[in-house]
């Protein structure tokens, strides 16, 4: 799945975003017919079709490369909002940079914890969460083990 486009501000050009799930680009994958896909969205696909969703030429997996250059820097240059301005994060910053703010925002949405002895587990989906020291807070965040 790809960027949610109401995220970002100003325009995003159509050739950026994923012919399956209509978002932004996320990881993105290019085919010899040089369509662009989420990496998670064309792989989904290629499990049960064996064609570009878009011109249905055929397609397998073998074939998808990085997406070309100039497509990656106007991807990587298109302002998106912070994640998690709906817990008050005002952050608008360039795609590239945006797994770093998100990592370290202060306005990071927090689930319920339980402690079982020596395991912290989210309640909102029972992941097992690590303890992370920020380095760039004065605090502790827990993230989850995938």
């Amino acid at each position: 799945m790809g960027y949610d486009i109401e995220r970002f501000v100003g325009y995003v050009n159509e050739g950026l975003l994923c012919c399956i799930c209509q978002d932004v680009l996320e990881n993105p994958l290019q085919a010899p017919c040089e369509h662009a896909f989420c990496s998670t969205c064309i792989h989904g696909w290629l499990v049960h079709h064996h064609i570009c969703p878009e011109d249905r030429q055929s397609l397998d997996v073998s074939v998808l490369w990085p997406l070309f250059r100039y497509m990656k820097n106007d991807l990587n240059q298109l302002q998106i909002q912070c994640r998690n301005r709906e817990h008050g994060c005002n952050m608008v910053c360039s795609l590239e940079s945006i797994e770093l703010h998100e990592w370290t925002c202060i306005n990071m949405e927090l689930f319920p914890l339980s402690s079982h002895g020596a395991h912290i587990t989210c309640e909102f989906c029972n992941f097992e969460l690590s303890k992370l020291k920020s380095f760039f807070l004065d605090t502790t965040q827990y993230f989850h083990l995938y």
